[in-house]
């Protein structure tokens, strides 16, 4: 048995039993990483020495009885925009190189309160600005399943870590789709919950009102136990909501009869893969053949989802991103004449372009003059767009569709045209507009044996139904690794 083929779940048990130690798997992680990380480039920090320390710790306290959970002893990866005390946390830019946390996010610490062991921050797109993992100041990370294209993003780093075996689950940020996008081109399963159920408090902040953070792993019962153990009410985020209905592990059931399941016309028309649909409609027709009633259906304003969404989000960055300017923490330039021109060229010097993008069109569509004429235009699309599927949701339990309009593309080939990039997010920002779940699983494969992802979205607090969907398809299909995953170190 290899301890590194194993789900979280598998592992959680096998620790549990007795089986495996937790350090013995924690070493068996940091070999893996240690074997392709070279190529893979999904980390940027390794926790060598804090892993096995903790991996000690929690051996402990799994012996003694204190720790039950079904993740404890599990070794885990975590992007590298959640803040982790001591820990180099650098939204994987320049400008915030040298950055290490004085406490720890609140989702994190609840990942360590269930016994989690954390290998490591997982490389991104800068500030999570981007669609490739190819903006990272650290280098881009690379598709386990070809390392000639690209893992997606910005969680690239979280799902090629998972795809590649070096950690058994991971955690991500989705703002316009950011786990799902990337998790449909690695081949893996990543959930991002309604917006409000896990804590933003140490999530260095990109879009503030989209930003949400959610799990990434092989399958959708390792997803449902981390959302499980991750969602809390937070009194220091106040967009936190009070949920009962967290035991999304209940979901687990094979049973989709009677689930009425919409998929959009709009998803499936102009710009959308031939192979990538193929896939799509198959897992629906999977899911028809266990009894559930599948129907297409039209959701209108799907072509002012992506306007609404850059207005928003750049917006809503260049204020979050106003704080980072060589003063307290961070990249500082070297020369300068007065604190004016060390402003300008700590952030000139510190940004890469994408992020200078945005947030030069963030303070643009907020500047006087234009702020009606674009930002409050944008809020009251969010607001049509969510009563667009507030309609579909009195209709349908489930809406399904594909989470990307192509597979992986090449590295490269997205960075030289932004506009063809924001358009690949075309299928999950609506999303996030809408403050609503949504998850990704793996439907197949493309002619060059690239990943597809289905992806499902629930209504609000309606992850248990989107959970069940999930699992239901997920057991008409075994899970794949890349032959990368099975590489071994010397």
């Amino acid at each position: 048995m290899d301890i590194r083929n194993l789900t979280a779940l598998e592992l959680g048990k096998k620790i549990k039993t007795g089986e495996i130690g937790v350090v013995e798997a924690t070493k068996a992680a940091l070999e893996q990483i240690q074997a392709v990380d070279e190529t893979v480039n999904a980390f940027v920090t390794v926790d060598e020495a804090g892993a096995l320390r903790r991996a000690e710790e929690v051996q402990k306290q799994i012996d003694e009885g204190s720790l039950t959970g079904a993740l404890a002893g599990v070794p885990a990866a975590i992007k590298d925009n959640l803040c982790t005390k001591d820990l180099l946390t650098t939204c994987s830019s320049k400008i915030l190189y040298n950055f290490k946390p004085t406490y720890t996010a609140e989702a994190v610490r609840n990942l360590e309160r269930a016994g989690a062991v954390i290998l490591g921050k997982t490389n991104m797109d800068e500030f999570a600005m981007g669609s490739t993992t190819e903006t990272s100041a650290f280098g881009v990370t690379r598709n386990p399943w070809n390392t000639a294209h690209v893992p997606g993003g910005s969680s690239g780093g979280s799902c090629a870590a998972v795809a590649a075996n070096e950690c058994f689950y991971a955690l991500g940020s989705d703002t316009g789709g950011s786990i799902r996008q990337p998790s449909s081109f690695c081949g893996v399963t990543g959930i991002k919950p309604t917006y409000g159920t896990v804590s933003r408090y140490g999530l260095i902040a990109y879009g503030s009102s989209l930003d949400q953070i959610g799990p990434v792993a092989k399958d959708v019962s390792d997803c449902a136990a981390v959302l499980e153990a991750i969602s809390s009410y937070d009194r220091k985020d106040s967009t936190s909501l009070k949920r009962e209905d967290c035991d999304f592990t209940s979901a687990l059931v094979d049973d989709v009869q009677g689930m009425r399941i919409g998929i959009p016309r709009d998803y499936l028309g102009e710009g959308l893969d031939e192979e990538v649909k193929a896939a799509v409609l198959a897992a629906a027709k999977a899911l028809a053949a266990k009894g559930a009633v599948v129907e297409e259906f039209d959701l209108s304003l799907v072509e002012y989802a992506i306007p609404a969404y850059y207005v928003i989000a750049a917006a809503e960055a260049s204020s979050n991103l106003a704080r980072f300017d060589g003063v307290k923490y961070g990249y500082r330039t070297e020369e300068y004449e007065g604190l004016h021109n060390m402003y300008k060229k700590s952030r000139s010097e510190g940004f890469g372009e994408e992020v200078k993008r945005r947030i030069m069109l963030g303070s643009f569509v907020l500047s006087s003059g234009y702020y009606d004429a674009y930002y409050l235009k944008a809020l009251r699309t969010k607001a049509l767009i969510k009563q667009a599927f507030d309609e579909a949701f009195e209709k349908y339990d489930v809406i399904l569709g594909p989470a990307a309009p192509t597979t992986a593309p090449k590295l490269g080939e997205s960075l030289s045209d932004p506009l063809k990039m924001y358009l690949g997010d075309i299928y999950t920002i609506s999303v996030n507009l809408a403050g609503l779940p949504g998850m990704t699983v793996p439907c197949g494969k493309d002619s060059k044996g690239l990943p597809i992802g289905l992806q499902m979205i629930g209504d609000c607090f309606q992850e248990k139904k989107m959970i069940r969907a999930g699992y239901s398809f997920e057991c008409t299909r075994k899970y794949e690794a890349p032959e990368l995953a099975e590489r071994r170190g010397k």
